[in-house]
């Protein structure tokens, strides 16, 4: 369902989906809908990690999480167009979330496929902001089916999938743009980014090379779900089979249009165990008192990881807080 969109823009397979004039044009749509995340510090944290870390915190973002800069920026140039709803995803809870409230900004109507293993706090929030839920089994291809179903259903309505779409990765990709300017002292040596389905990494990519050609880019994934690690070892995009991890964020695939970005810009990808996720979850929420989520933890996980620590020349490293979702009922 997600595959189709370069299909039906022939030019598009030797460029990439997204780039910095995209992100910057994303920007400017979303000026005023969303909020500018702060940027901070921790020194316990940073000499745990034997260098000078930088959090941009998305789990202040509205809905929680970053993929509220997407959504916004999809369903704004939908609208721009003269396009109307209603407005259908799939998804595991953040951009189900930020479809929702987006779609609701906008007057729209929005129709969303969750896996019937959502975390209830997200399935709870969509209702919340107005959208209509249809659960379906917790397989990525059952998810695209009822997708599929809705729009057949619904005459004149769009699908805006949660990561592999030029407008939503766009969107994504404005964090950078504020995280470059936030950071105090010189710029930043590297970025670490948590992936799943790879919206934002792939955004977050073409505008930090964009801005910063030598900037390097590290992806941080669960080893309970680590398609992109195998997909970059092999060359080749292999689809997640199976995931298990306590981040419920970031068990897509990826997708064809997030995939050739990541595979162009990413130095490495750093897995970790579901013990260093909770730890390092543990020690923000005890040393920066900051709610985030697993998938949240995945990219501090990463920076204190030995493998990472290993690395020579970063002495500044910026890492995303995507969320901070969390369902408080399974602390």
């Amino acid at each position: 369902i997600y595959s189709s969109w370069s299909d039906h823009h022939p030019g598009m397979a030797t460029e990439y989906a997204a780039s910095l004039a995209s992100v910057q044009e994303a920007a400017e749509r979303i000026k005023g809908a969303v909020t500018r995340t702060p940027v901070m510090t921790c020194g316990a944290i940073s000499s745990r990690a034997g260098r000078e870390l930088f959090f941009k915190c998305e789990l202040f973002q509205k809905v929680g999480a970053f993929k509220f800069r997407g959504a916004t920026n999809a369903v704004r140039k939908h609208v721009e167009g003269g396009g109307k709803g209603p407005l259908v995803t799939h998804s595991s809870g953040n951009h189900a979330q930020a479809l929702a409230l987006a779609a609701k900004d906008a007057g729209l109507q929005a129709l969303i496929v969750m896996p019937s293993n959502a975390p209830t706090v997200k399935v709870d929030a969509v209702k919340e902001y107005g959208a209509t839920v249809v659960h379906c089994p917790p397989i990525v291809e059952e998810r695209v089916k009822f997708a599929q179903r809705l729009l057949d259903e619904n005459p004149g309505s769009i699908l805006i999938p949660p990561y592999n779409h030029p407008d939503v990765m766009s969107g994504q990709g404005t964090l950078i743009l504020e995280f470059f300017e936030q950071v105090e002292g010189g710029p930043l040596d590297a970025i670490i980014v948590p992936v799943g389905g790879g919206g934002m990494l792939s955004g977050c990519c073409v505008a930090a090379k964009g801005l910063q050609p030598n900037i390097r880019i590290f992806a941080a994934e669960p080893l309970g779900a680590d398609d992109v690690a195998r997909s970059m070892k092999a060359g080749e995009l292999i689809p997640q089979t199976a995931p298990k991890t306590i981040a419920d964020g970031l068990l897509t695939s990826m997708g064809d249009l997030t995939w050739p970005i990541i595979r162009d810009h990413v130095e490495d990808v750093i897995t970790v165990s579901e013990e260093e996720i909770i730890e390092a979850m543990r020690l923000v929420y005890m040393r920066m008192k900051l709610v985030i989520e697993p998938s949240a933890a995945v990219g501090v996980a990463a920076a204190l990881s030995p493998s990472f620590r290993a690395k020579e020349g970063l002495g500044r490293v910026g890492i995303v807080l995507c969320g901070g979702n969390v369902d408080i009922d399974k602390l």
